[in-house]
Order: structure tokens, then C-alpha cells, then sequence
């Protein structure tokens, strides 16, 4: 019999995440915590969001965080957009 040790990463009690790789729980506990920050951030500015929608928008936002870096530094949407198509393509060709 073997043993496995799995790392379960929660967020508000629901269970979001099991890994066997604790590098890989750290790393999207991470972004979850992110994403509650800048949920805080936006309704501490007055914007009022669904708390299903600025969920989803907030860890959209915090998994994308380079690419989105990208774009607050001059780079247009369809260029962070044809990246990602691109390295789409080059996993699905690796794969």
C-alpha cells in the first residue's frame, strides 16, 4: 500500500485545489489570497461587482498577472492575446 500526501488548497471553504506538489498548492494559495486583495481593492475605490463576478474577474486577473503587466507597460491586448494563441499552439504541438 502506498502513501500519498496530497496538500488541499481551500478558499471561503470550498475546496479549490489538490496537488501532490506543495510548490504548486503555495503557488495558487498564492493567487487566491491576490485575488481577495484586489476584490478589497475595487470595492474600497466604490465599484460595485457581484461577489460571484469580481471573484472570477479577481483570479482571472491574479493568475494573468504578467501578461496583464504587460499591457499597463504600453503593450496592446491583441499582442498579449496573440501570445497566448501562440503558446497554445506550441503545447498542443508538444503534446
Amino acid at each position: 500500500m502506498a502513501i500519498t500526501t496530497q496538500y488541499v488548497v481551500t478558499h471561503k471553504g470550498v475546496e479549490k485545489l489538490v496537488t501532490t506538489d506543495k510548490k504548486e498548492a503555495d503557488q495558487y494559495d498564492k493567487m487566491l489570497e491576490a485575488a481577495d486583495n484586489l476584490a478589497e481593492y475595487i470595492q474600497a475605490k466604490g465599484i460595485a461587482l457581484d461577489a460571484e463576478i469580481a471573484e472570477e474577474l479577481t483570479i482571472m486577473l491574479s493568475k494573468n498577472k504578467e501578461k496583464i503587466a504587460k499591457i499597463f507597460k504600453g503593450a496592446s491586448a491583441d499582442s498579449v492575446l496573440e501570445d497566448e494563441s501562440a503558446e497554445v499552439v506550441k503545447l498542443k504541438a508538444n503534446g
